[in-house]
Formats: structure tokens, C-alpha cells, sequence
């Protein structure tokens, strides 16, 4: 026992003695009470000490003392009382100097200073000396913690009469515990509980293995002398839709177990023992009717919407089968806790409000999370606290999950895609009748200039940017399925050979080209210019994703075309997808592939993930609306590691060509454009009728003109019959439709010629009249004369 001797003391009265007597005892028995916990065992040790004061004094009075003489006190009992504590102890009087101190104070402060006076942190030194005088002031005090000697402690200050304070410095030997312990699982104490079929494990506050015993490793591993230690110890077990815990090797096959936690030493970074009991179920299920919890989780399991209960703990206590269909768990691996199943940003915000109504929030809230496995995708999760239900404090349901959430996404992305494509109808329309003035108008000007003209080159240039304006324009039409289509009955073999030369040079060296075709293909109806166009800009999106992944080496685009009976497309169960025959075109590439934050909006118009300058965000728009328009269905994958894989659905075609409108394309010779005879031109746009009625004179026609429908039949009404009545579509008051049919009840053998921005299979219902043509808008001087030289001949 190492102590420091008392401090010179003044000559006090002759009671002083019996006065340090009785503080002795004081303090002995308040240190056997911070040792033992026992105050009769306390009160013992104090009484026994203040007999042996008395009886020391009784001696002292007896015996002559010489002047001067000063007391002796008798630390002894209170020496060895200090010396059982495994804490650290001190005892300091009024003037703050150390009366004595155990042999762990002197190991912990070596040269015992006097507390609060230590060799620690200046602000753990602060702590102390706030705690000693609030001890002095109320009777007792406690410090926060702090580092001495490398070990967390936090010191107990109580107050011994009103001269002296006791000092406890607890938490040094929490470290040995552990370590204790850590033996004591992994050694044959451990394998006695194994023997008696308690499997046990030490685990660190992260949740990993330090210790465990051989049964438990053999359970868990399969292999008693198996390597566990540092690995996460809830990675071994797994959780049922009811709630019972298994070991993950053994599967739902294996026996249910019975899991306790043991926490033997205070502090959140303070290791746990788990101890493992196999439990026999006489009912594999829970059964209605047993009890509370058990018909409320029956009757959960039965529910079809996704359900789930969280204890008060914050862990899950039961989830039934469309909870963990919609939430996307693992079976094989179930979450712990909620905030398991969604991304990092909505973790905090879920468990606070978990952890909110679990202490007794009354009403329940919607909350929207997203789940890590569909981060894309927004679910609305409804909290409310859950009383009564035996060990489950929150319940958590999930009302935008499964089919009905998907359909309100198909239904919102179809809503917006077809608002978009209206919109990018109109202005298609309107951009048409402009290219077509200026189209026109640049047409004009070249009949009026030579090849060698200084005018010539910017006509050209004029003319050829109105060109390329007409196919973005067109490529706006094909998104919004108002494009004119020429369909045709074809084989898709056909189409991929006419367009290889080209994608060959399109592709580069470095791009190989595949093309396989399968056997007993099925015709399709289809424009083949329209499909040429898909195959194309498919393979350039390919060609740009293989070069973005490795410039140098390029990489495999393949083509292929099959057949898709009807077995095969039932057996796909895809709900877009109609039961039939299909001739399927599949383009493939070895390229970057599609994230999938990406893939729901490839198909949108004007979306692009190329540099600013380099992609219109069209390209696969007008596939889209290309496929669609005629009559298919077209799916992107993106199989992780893989490149994109696009899949084109064509139905089979097998009824008769039907009868279709007299072409306005057709072409006659070059030489018979000139024409002849009266050609009445309707339109609404100034600049269009004007282009329209100077290149209808050229080519020799008598051309009488009206501003819309109204206007026309008044200028028939004081006219001759003309030779053909051109005419546009839609115009205000009275569109081209109605007014023909004015017209044909004067004129019934009247060939009429229609011109619109709109596609022909748009306006196909307002046209269906017979003996009439086509043409769309942008057309150039030639075309207009061909397409009216072709009618009047064929009359």
C-alpha cells in the first residue's frame, strides 16, 4: 500500500483526536460503500473504525503528553479499506493537499499530485477543479471524461464531513474486461457453453466478431477452427418474413434461433456478447388467434400492400411479401433497419422520423424515400406509431408501390411524351411553311442564274441549309408520329443490305460490322427510307458509344433480324408488348452502355449526353417515333458490363395491301413538266401561295389563287371549271376538306391535290375523299410542277 504520510498538522485542543477519530471512521466507511455498495457492511466498517478512534484516544488521555506533542492520526484502516478497489482513490482535505491515495491513483498520477492538480489535458484539468467545488458546495459531484495514462475515466467526488473530499477515478480496468472476456468466449469457457448448446460471440461496437466459441463457428462456417474474428457477425444470420432468425448457411431449412444480447460494460464503442440458443418451433407460422402480435402479422402477411413493423429499437420486427417485393430486400440478406433500404441522402431524414414516432409521436405522416435499388424512382412511404402491437412501436406502408406506382409512371411519362410530340407537331408545321417559301423562292432565283454566276454559290448555300432545316423538321414530325409515311410490305433482311454499304462508311475502320439474319422471317409493312433511317441512327449512337469507350480499338456492332412467334412472346410477359407474330430487329454494341439514371429518358426529344455542339437530342426520338408511327414496339437494355442492346418489334403483316391514295411523287418524265390549263390554289400563307403560283406559271399554267376556303368557292362561283384544284389542308374559316367537298358537288371528276406541314396519316380521316392527292410540305419548285403534271395526266 503506497501512500503519502499526513501533513504537518497545528496543535489543536485536547478533543481533537476524538474529532480525526471520528472523520477517520467517516471516511472509512464511506470508501467500503464506493468499494462494496453495502451500507450496513459500510456502516460496520465505519463503526469498528471509531472504536478503534475512541480506544486510542481513551489510551492517549491516559498516558502524560509532553508540551508540544503533536497528535499521531491512524491511516491504516482507511489505507486498507482503498487498497480493495480496483478504482482509483484519493482523499484531499480543506486545503486541497492529499491526506492519502490507493496504489492504482499512484500507477494512474505517478508522484501523487493532489487532485484536481494532475498531469492531464488543461481541460479535463478545468473539469476536475469545477467538480471538487461543486462536491465542497452540494455534497457530491461528478466529472465528464477524460485521457490519463491512456485510459478513459471519469472521477466521483463526494464530500466527507466538511473537511475532506474523496476522489474515485472509475473506467480503468474496462479495457481489461473486455479482453477478459475476449479469452473467456474463445477459450474453454467457451466450449463449456458449447456443450451445453449456447452458442456465444464477443462482438466490438461496429457490429464484428472478436471471439466466439467452436460451436458457434462450426454453425456459422461450417468449420470450428474457422476464421471468424473481424467479420460482421449479422452477415451469418438471416430473418424470414416472420421474424425468425436463422443461420444464413443452414437457410430456411435450418433451426430457428433465439438471439440475446448482453451488454456487460457501460459506453456506445463498449463491446457486446450475443448469445445464441436454438429454440423449437411447434408452429412454423405465426397462427391467428395465439396472440395480439401474432394476428396483427397474420393478418399483415394477407395484406397486399407493402406493410411493415419497426420495434423500438429502430429494427424491422416484421415485413410481410409485398413489403419486400416493393422495398426490393434480399431475402438471403435482410436489412436491420429501414434506413438500410434507401440512398445515403434520405437515411437521416427516415430514421429521425422512425426514431420520432417510436418515442410516441401520435400522428402518422407521408414521407417520400427512394430505395438503392430504383434510385430513379420516388415511393411515398406512410409512418404512423403502432401501440398494442406487442414488441413493434412504428408501421411503416408503402402506398406508390408495386403495379399501380408503375402504371402512374407509364401514365405521367406517356402524358408528357404525348404533350411534347403536340407541341413538336405545331411547330413543325409552321417551320414546313416557311422552308417551303424559302425553298421555293431559292429555286426561282437558280432558274434565273447559271452555274458561273457570282449569285449562284449563295443560292446553293441558301438552299442547302433549308435542306437540312427540312430534315430536322422532319425529324420532329417522325418523334410526333406526324410524319408522311410510304409503307410498303417488305423483309427486314432487305432493308439491313440495303443500308450496310452505308453504315460500313459511317462506322469507321475501327467499328467491325456484324449481321446475322434468322430463319423464317415474316414480312412486315413499313416505310423501308423510314427504316433505313432507324438502322442508321441507331448504329451512330453505337459507333460514338464504342469510340467514347476506347478510341483507339473501336469495337462490334451487330445487327441482327429474327423471328418472334407467338409462344415466345407470351412466355416474355411484357405488358407493352401485345400477344402475336413479330420479325424482331436487334442493334447491339461492345460500347460504354446506358447508366440507368439515363435509359428512362433516352426516348425524350432534345435529351442528349454528348458535348454541347455535338448531338441534336433527335436521334433516338425519331427512332421512337419512327417504330411507333409504324405500328411497333422498340425496348433498350443496357446488362451491366455490356453495351446497349435495342430490340425493334415489327408485327407480322398478312392482310392485303390496302388500297392506297394516288401518289404525288410519282414522277414523269423531266421533259413533261410543262403543262397546260386552269389550276385553282388554295392556301392561307401568303409566302407559300406566292412561291406556289409563280412556279405554276412558269410551267405554263393559268393559276387563279384564294387565301382560304370561303374565298375560293366565291371565286368558282364567278369562274370557269378549272383543270385541277391544289390546295392546302388546314386553313381558318373553312379548311381544305369541307371546302372540296363544296366544290365536288359542282365539279364531281375535280382532281384535287392536297399540300400540308401535317403528316398524310394525321389528316387521312378529314381527306378521305376520292380522286385526290398529296403532297407534303417542304417541297421544292420541281415537285410541285411533277406532282400537278402527274394528276393531269392521269385524268
Amino acid at each position: 500500500m503506497a501512500s503519502r504520510p499526513a501533513p504537518d498538522i497545528e496543535r489543536l485542543p485536547a478533543t481533537a483526536p476524538l474529532i480525526v477519530a471520528a472523520g477517520a471512521a467517516l471516511v472509512a466507511a464511506v470508501v467500503i460503500l464506493f468499494v462494496v455498495g453495502s451500507i450496513p457492511l459500510a456502516a460496520g466498517f465505519g463503526a469498528a473504525a471509531l472504536a478503534i478512534g475512541v480506544g486510542s484516544y481513551a489510551a492517549a488521555r491516559a498516558l502524560p503528553v509532553r508540551d508540544g506533542a503533536e497528535p499521531a492520526i491512524d491511516w491504516s484502516v482507511a489505507h486498507a479499506l482503498a487498497s480493495m478497489s480496483s478504482d482509483a482513490l484519493a482523499v484531499t482535505d480543506r486545503a486541497g493537499r492529499l491526506v492519502c491515495a490507493n496504489e492504482r491513483f499512484g500507477a494512474l498520477f505517478p508522484g501523487y499530485p493532489a487532485p484536481p492538480n494532475l498531469v492531464i489535458a488543461d481541460w479535463a484539468a478545468g473539469q476536475l477543479g469545477t467538480a471538487g467545488r461543486a462536491a465542497w458546495r452540494d455534497g457530491s459531484a461528478s466529472s465528464g471524461a477524460f485521457e490519463a495514462a491512456g485510459t478513459k475515466l471519469t472521477a466521483h467526488i463526494i464530500r466527507v464531513g466538511d473537511a475532506m473530499l474523496v476522489w474515485r477515478f472509475a473506467g480503468v480496468d474496462a479495457v481489461d474486461i473486455a479482453k477478459q472476456a475476449q479469452s473467456l468466449v474463445a477459450g474453454p469457457s467457451g466450449d463449456r457453453l458449447g456443450t451445453a448448446g449456447i452458442m456465444v460471440a464477443l462482438l466490438g461496437a461496429d457490429g464484428r466478431v472478436r471471439a466466439a466459441n467452436r460451436v458457434l463457428r462450426l454453425r456459422a462456417m461450417g468449420d470450428e477452427r474457422a476464421m471468424i474474428e473481424g467479420r460482421d457477425f449479422t452477415r451469418f444470420l438471416t430473418t424470414d418474413n416472420f421474424g425468425i432468425v436463422r443461420f444464413e448457411r443452414e437457410g430456411s431449412s435450418g433451426t430457428p434461433l433465439r438471439v440475446l444480447e448482453i451488454p456487460f460494460i457501460d459506453g456506445e464503442s463498449a463491446p457486446m456478447l450475443v448469445a445464441l440458443l436454438d429454440e423449437e418451433l411447434t408452429i412454423p407460422h405465426p397462427a391467428i388467434g395465439d396472440s395480439a402480435t401474432a394476428h396483427v402479422r397474420s393478418l399483415i402477411s394477407l395484406l397486399p400492400a407493402g406493410i411493415a413493423l419497426v420495434g423500438g429499437d429502430g429494427r424491422f420486427v416484421h415485413m410481410n411479401d409485398a413489403f419486400v417485393r416493393a422495398a426490393h430486400v434480399n431475402p438471403a440478406n435482410p436489412p436491420l433497419y429501414p434506413s438500410d433500404l434507401v440512398v445515403r441522402e434520405d437515411k437521416g431524414a427516415l430514421a429521425d422520423t422512425i426514431r420520432r414516432f417510436a418515442q410516441g409521436a401520435a400522428h402518422s405522416m407521408d414521407m417520400t424515400v427512394r430505395f438503392a435499388e430504383v434510385p430513379d424512382e420516388g415511393v411515398s412511404v406512410s409512418i404512423a406509431a403502432a401501440r398494442g402491437l406487442g414488441e413493434a412501436a412504428v408501421m411503416l406502408s408503402l402506398r406508390d408501390a408495386g403495379e399501380e406506382g408503375r402504371l402512374k409512371r407509364q401514365v405521367a411519362q406517356a402524358t408528357k411524351m404525348q404533350a411534347v410530340g403536340q407541341l413538336a407537331g405545331g411547330v413543325a408545321h409552321d417551320f414546313n411553311n416557311i422552308l417551303t417559301a424559302v425553298i421555293g423562292h431559292c429555286d426561282l432565283m437558280l432558274m434565273r442564274h447559271a452555274p458561273g454566276d457570282s449569285d449562284y454559290d449563295d443560292i446553293q448555300q441558301i438552299l442547302l441549309n433549308s435542306n437540312r432545316a427540312a430534315a430536322l423538321t422532319r425529324q420532329l414530325l417522325a418523334f410526333s408520329r406526324q410524319q408522311t409515311l410510304r409503307p410498303q410490305v417488305l423483309q427486314l433482311p432487305d432493308v439491313v443490305s440495303e443500308v450496310s454499304n452505308l453504315l460500313k462508311r459511317l462506322l469507321g475502320e475501327t467499328v467491325q460490322l456484324e449481321v446475322n439474319h434468322g430463319r423464317n422471317l415474316g414480312p412486315v409493312r413499313a416505310d423501308p427510307g423510314q427504316l433505313e433511317q432507324v438502322v442508321v441512327n441507331l448504329a451512330v449512337n453505337a459507333r460514338d458509344a464504342m469510340l467514347a469507350k476506347n478510341p483507339n480499338g473501336g469495337g462490334t456492332l451487330t445487327i441482327e433480324t429474327l423471328s418472334v412467334p407467338t409462344h415466345e412472346v407470351r412466355a416474355m410477359d411484357e405488358d407493352v408488348l401485345p400477344v402475336g407474330d413479330y420479325t424482331a430487329l436487334r442493334v447491339s454494341d461492345t460500347g460504354t452502355g446506358i447508366p440507368a439514371e439515363v435509359l428512362a429518358h433516352i426516348w425524350e426529344p432534345f435529351f442528349t449526353t454528348k458535348e454541347v455542339g455535338k448531338g441534336t437530342g433527335l436521334g433516338l426520338s425519331t427512332v421512337y417515333g419512327i417504330i411507333k408511327q409504324s405500328g411497333g414496339y422498340i425496348f433498350a437494355e443496357s446488362p451491366k458490363g455490356r453495351g446497349a442492346v435495342f430490340t425493334i418489334y415489327l408485327p407480322v403483316h398478312a392482310a392485303a395491301e390496302p388500297a392506297k391514295l394516288p401518289a404525288a411523287s410519282a414522277k414523269p418524265v423531266q421533259g413533261d413538266l410543262w403543262g397546260s390549263g386552269t389550276v385553282l390554289l388554295v392556301e392561307d400563307e401568303a409566302m407559300v401561295r406566292a412561291v406556289a403560283e409563280r412556279a405554276l406559271a412558269r410551267q405554263g399554267y393559268t393559276v387563279l389563287s384564294a387565301e382560304n376556303g370561303e374565298a375560293a368557292l366565291e371565286l368558282l362561283a364567278k369562274a370557269d371549271k378549272p383543270d385541277l384544284l391544289i390546295s392546302d389542308v388546314v386553313m381558318p374559316s373553312m379548311d381544305g376538306p369541307t371546302m372540296v367537298k363544296h366544290v365536288r358537288k359542282l365539279y364531281p371528276d375535280l382532281p384535287i391535290l392536297f399540300m400540308s406541314g401535317y403528316a398524310e396519316e394525321q389528316l387521312r380521316k378529314s381527306i378521305d375523299i376520292d380522286n385526290v392527292a398529296f403532297l407534303p410540305k417542304p417541297f421544292s419548285v420541281q415537285q410541285l410542277a411533277e406532282a400537278a403534271r402527274a394528276i393531269l395526266t392521269a385524268k
